[in-house]
């Protein structure tokens, strides 16, 4: 991603008065196998140039020898904070290139599933960003009702991470009895619990000073990055494909898309708290409206899309998530493209880094919240 070598031998490329030393890849707070190539002058960053590729699984190449059904288990693993999302992103992309249209009442039940993921990510980020700059109760307070959204997903499909629920044409599993009474008494519950976060968390001296100002992007950049999600909403451009390309039945529902002013930190961690709120409008909305009815289209038991190409592309909870898939009419993909916007948005880093100190590293890396099964691809 840059012109530094990030090798041993780099130290001799550096100046007399700069040094040259390694964040990562095993660093508690690089949020996975990244490693940063950090000039430093003094604690001041010269440059900073992101190392990936040590957990590069092959996922692409793989989905080219597994038919269309047996790669859904596969987008599990990408952003494995957000597995739902990726299920329905690839699920929707084969149904535009075979025509598929799903019943209204599975097109219900994904939204919920995708909004109720969107909070149990966006709390793992409060928890985590909690702890990177020095707040360890957040990472409590998160995991304490993400687990009441696990525990959802658990009786709808017996899983808590990788789930392989959503299916192309529909869902596998209808709701079980009594889990949307269930999923209702989480909205009334989380609710109130965003205001203790913001008691506790956003408003701390503390943490304002540690993200106020810092790592800062413009509107102008996060649009030439090719930023989106919260990094994108962050810089204050209110772009969300929920809203400005709907999808499945996003369209049915009254939300609003919360952008920041500055660019900084704080904005793209605030962004993100906000989107919770507005993910339980949304999910108690569609469960208000649910409709009856069937749960999956009849499809082939074999699929073998028509050959063409497509592109189709949702919001998931870390930005844009984009699937390409060229097809030879077989049963598996002649080829396969992922656009992960954990991999997109890593391309802010050496620009944010430049000019702040290596305390800010930590408090910028977390703000841009990155999944490396997600840039590792």
């Amino acid at each position: 991603m840059s012109d530094v070598q990030v090798t041993p031998a780099a130290a001799s490329a550096v100046k007399l008065d700069e040094m040259y030393i390694n964040m990562g890849p095993q660093h508690p707070s690089t949020h996975g196998v990244l490693r940063l190539g950090l000039v430093l002058e003094g604690e001041v960053i010269v440059k900073a140039t992101p190392d990936m590729g040590y957990l590069h699984r092959g996922t692409e190449k793989i989905a080219e020898n597994r038919t269309y059904q047996q790669f859904i288990t596969l987008t599990d693993r990408l952003d494995y904070l957000a597995s739902m999302g990726n299920n329905l992103g690839f699920v929707m992309t084969v149904e535009k290139l075979m025509g598929i249209k799903p019943p209204e009442r599975a097109e219900y039940v994904r939204v919920i599933l995708a909004e109720l993921q969107r909070i149990a990510s966006h709390l793992i980020f409060f928890g985590t960003y909690g702890v990177d700059v020095g707040a360890v109760t957040p990472f409590l307070y998160c995991f304490r009702e993400r687990e009441r959204i696990l525990d959802l997903f658990e009786a709808l499909c017996g899983a808590r991470l990788t789930y392989n629920c959503i299916r192309i044409g529909g869902l596998y599993y209808d709701l079980p009895d009594g889990w949307v009474e269930k999923a209702r008494e989480f909205v009334a519950y989380m609710r109130p619990k965003l205001k203790e976060y913001d008691a506790l968390l956003s408003y701390n001296p503390v943490f304002l000073d540690r993200t106020k100002n810092v790592g800062v992007l413009s509107a102008a950049d996060a649009i030439s990055y090719a930023a989106s999600g919260p990094v994108l909403r962050g810089s204050g451009v209110k772009f969300d494909l929920r809203r400005d390309e709907p999808y499945s039945v996003y369209d049915k529902f009254q939300f609003d898309i919360p952008v920041g002013e500055v660019g900084d930190c704080w904005d793209r961690y605030y962004v993100r708290m906000r989107e919770m709120a507005e993910s339980l409008r949304i999910i108690e909305q569609a469960l208000e409206t649910l409709p009856a009815g069937e749960i999956a289209a009849k499809t082939p038991r074999v699929l073998k899309p028509p050959p063409g190409e497509v592109y189709y592309r949702i919001e998931n909870p870390r930005g844009e998530l984009g699937f390409y898939i060229v097809s030879d009419g077989g049963t598996s993909p002649y080829r396969l493209k992922i656009r992960g916007p954990s991999f997109v948005n890593l391309q802010v880093l050496p620009q944010l880094l430049t000019g702040r100190k290596v305390a800010d590293v930590i408090a910028v890396l977390g703000s841009v919240d990155i999944v490396l099964g997600e840039v590792d691809r």
